[in-house]
Formats: structure tokens, C-alpha cells, sequence
């Protein structure tokens, strides 16, 4: 653990979420500490508080379109990270992803059609399809030399090529597996849809947390084609702790998609949250030192887990991204391991929710403080074990 930072910063400040109707704390007792769904415990960057400050002394808050402002924040923030050019008519405005995930899958398929999904994956690209009553079909991802989750390549061109398929679902960066896609696997995944013609929908809202030193690449970035068979789908809210905010967007490039996506969710999906709007702007144009300093944070956490639980069963693969570690905990031969490490204290995501239950997913987007508390607690629970 010596190269782990010991100095304090903003992000080791406990702030208490107790009692302020936190979907993260209030699920479980208080001796339990919530390390499940992808929220964090850190104060959002003050460029966004002061700037919801500023529009809260306006005191009129009616119905309100997104700037150009915040659509030339997204832009820029897009050709500086990823190299990738869109126009501002791409933009499409949504209060959240979950939301965008399911509506796609309803405007581009129809009850009966068969949705690509490689997984285990976020539960949501799964319920898009089980929800609207698509078909599942589903294709194992396994880890390559580098410990990295991919597809099967195999199983997704079988998948892919079946005469209902319609559509394919993408993470990227995965979640739970942390894989940050080459360019060169993403070509592979596009070839594959393009021979199908697939409708290609990538959550990419983990983009702008990657922990190692490899590039990301949006889908629809990748060639002419990709572009116009996509819907990508990126937000602030991981990256700057406002999911409570409401607020998203797709980057749709195809004129044609765009419009059937609009029009099959036009009265149905709201508009996103006015505060909302305002705290994507200023995170975009004033967050990116932040940013910088909660990647540098994040992965000392990562650096924390791995060290103090190498000498455990549990067993750990490639994480290239986001704050989320998927634990493969299949060797402590345990019936139930959510329930088990929930009994020790510790609320992680299971891995049942994403398709393997000997797997956890663990949030370590936490002051190290609680973090390293919560890691004691599954280590003195291991230590019982026969």
C-alpha cells in the first residue's frame, strides 16, 4: 500500500448522507456500509454549486431548452477527449440513460424481435428488451489474455446473424467488467453489425472515468458507417456525481434515426431537469480539473482493494475504467455471497442483477476512510470461513 496517497484532499471529507432520502443509504440499516449502485459519496465540483446557485437567484423556473452554450460545452468536450467532430443537431436532450436505453428499444424493434446483448452487463440494457417483450439473446463476454471482458466474437456473429435480431446493445466502457473497447474490437462489433444490419445502441456513460492510460473511442466515431446506425449515449451524471439531476443526451447522427427516435418518444419522454441543464454546462466547461483529480483519486482507491484483499479467495481482472469493481468470489463456495457479505455489513450490487451471481460489483467512488472500513468488514467475514 506504500504508493497509495496518504494526504487529505476534497475527497477524503465524509459528507453524511443519512436522512437525505439517499436512494445509496437508505436501502439498508446503519451498520451496513452501501458500496452498490453507481453513485458517489463525493461533493460535486463548486463550479456546478455555484453556478445552480446563480440560476436559483433568477426565482423563475419555468419551462426551459437547453443553450447553445451547453451544446457547444458538449462539442468541445467531445473533440478535446475523443477526437470525435459532431454536429449540435446531434444532440438530443433526455433526462437520464435508462430511460434512452429502453426508448430505443421500443422505437427500432418490435414486440417479438430479437435484441443482441453481450453480457454480464448493466441490468437495464437486459430489462430494455425484457420490459418492451424483445427477445434476450444473449452472448457471453470472457476475459482474454489481459484479463479484459470482450464478447465472444463467435457467439456475437451467431447472435447477431439470427433472422430476428434487429438490434445491439453495447457498453462501453463496460459495466461491470471496467473494459475500455480498442478501436480494433469495436471495428469487429461494427463489421458484425453492419453485415446484420444491426441498429447499434452504446451506452458510453462511463467514458469520461477511465482509469488507465488507453483512449476511448464512441462507436459512431469509428467510420461513416457506424455513424449511421447508432445511438450513443452519454451523460454528466457518473462522472460528476448529479444523477439526481436529471440529465443525459444521445449523440444521434443519422437525420433518419434521429427523427424516429423523436418522434416514437415525443410527448412521452420529458424534457430534462432545468438545474440540471445548467450543472452539464458548467461541469463541461468548468469541471475538467476536477475530473482530473477524482481519476487520480479512484485509482488509488482501486490500488486499496487490491491490496488488501490479494490474500483473499476473491479474485480480480482487468478495470479500465469506472469506479466499480467486478469480484469473482466463486472460490469461496458460497451459496448466496450478496447475502453473505450484506450479513458482515457490506451492501454491494449482485451479480445476479447482471448475470452471474458469484459476482459482485463493489462502488468504490467513497472517501478511502469508508472505503478501507468496508474492505475490513468482508476480510474479518472471509477469516470465519471453514
Amino acid at each position: 500500500m506504500a504508493n497509495i496517497q496518504e494526504k487529505e484532499n476534497q475527497f477524503d471529507l465524509i459528507i453524511p448522507r443519512k436522512n437525505t432520502n439517499s436512494d445509496k443509504w437508505s436501502r439498508y440499516p446503519d451498520k451496513v456500509t452501501p458500496l452498490w449502485v453507481a453513485d458517489m459519496d463525493f461533493a460535486s465540483p463548486i463550479e456546478i454549486k455555484n453556478a445552480i446557485s446563480e440560476r436559483l437567484e433568477h426565482g423563475v423556473f419555468g419551462y426551459t431548452s437547453a443553450s447553445d452554450a451547453l451544446s457547444s460545452s458538449i462539442q468541445n468536450h467531445l473533440i478535446t477527449n475523443y477526437n470525435w467532430k459532431i454536429d449540435s443537431q446531434s444532440i438530443v436532450y433526455l433526462p437520464g440513460l435508462v430511460c434512452a436505453l429502453h426508448a430505443s428499444v421500443r422505437s427500432f424493434s418490435n414486440k417479438g424481435d430479437g435484441i443482441v446483448i453481450p453480457g454480464p452487463v448493466y441490468y437495464h440494457l437486459t430489462k430494455a428488451a425484457e420490459f418492451s417483450e424483445r427477445e434476450v439473446i444473449h452472448v457471453s463476454m470472457n476475459t482474454d489474455k489481459a484479463d479484459r471482458w470482450v464478447p465472444n466474437f463467435n457467439e456475437l456473429m451467431s447472435a447477431c446473424s439470427q433472422e430476428n435480431a434487429k438490434m445491439l446493445l453495447l457498453c462501453n466502457p463496460h459495466n461491470p467488467g471496467g473494459t475500455v473497447y480498442t478501436p480494433e474490437e469495436l471495428n469487429h462489433i461494427h463489421a458484425i453489425a453492419q453485415a446484420n444490419d444491426l441498429i447499434v445502441v452504446s451506452d458510453e456513460i462511463h467514458c469520461d472515468l477511465i482509469l488507465e492510460d488507453k483512449p476511448h473511442t464512441p462507436f459512431s466515431s469509428l467510420n461513416e458507417d457506424a455513424k449511421n446506425r447508432s445511438i450513443t449515449l452519454m451523460a454528466p451524471s457518473k462522472t460528476f456525481n448529479i444523477a439526481g439531476l436529471g440529465v443525459a443526451f444521445a449523440v444521434i447522427e443519422s437525420p433518419k434515426i434521429k427523427a424516429a427516435f423523436n418522434k416514437a418518444n415525443r410527448g412521452i419522454i420529458p424534457s430534462p431537469n432545468l438545474l440540471g441543464l445548467v450543472a452539464a454546462q458548467a461541469a463541461y466547461e468548468k469541471g475538467q480539473e476536477w475530473r482530473s483529480e477524482l481519476i487520480e483519486y479512484l485509482r488509488d482507491n482501486k490500488k486499496l482493494i487490491r491490496s488488501m484483499l490479494k490474500n483473499t479467495p476473491i479474485k480480480f481482472y482487468s478495470l479500465e475504467a469506472t469506479y466499480l469493481e467486478w469480484l469473482d468470489v466463486s472460490a469461496l463456495g458460497l451459496e448466496n455471497p450478496y447475502n453473505f457479505f450484506l450479513d458482515a455489513g457490506v451492501g454491494l450490487s449482485n451479480g445476479k442483477d447482471f448475470g452471474n451471481a458469484q459476482f459482485l460489483r463493489l462502488n468504490f467512488g467513497c472517501p478511502r476512510s469508508v472505503l478501507k472500513e468496508a474492505l475490513e468488514k468482508m476480510i474479518a467475514a472471509m477469516e470465519k470461513l471453514p
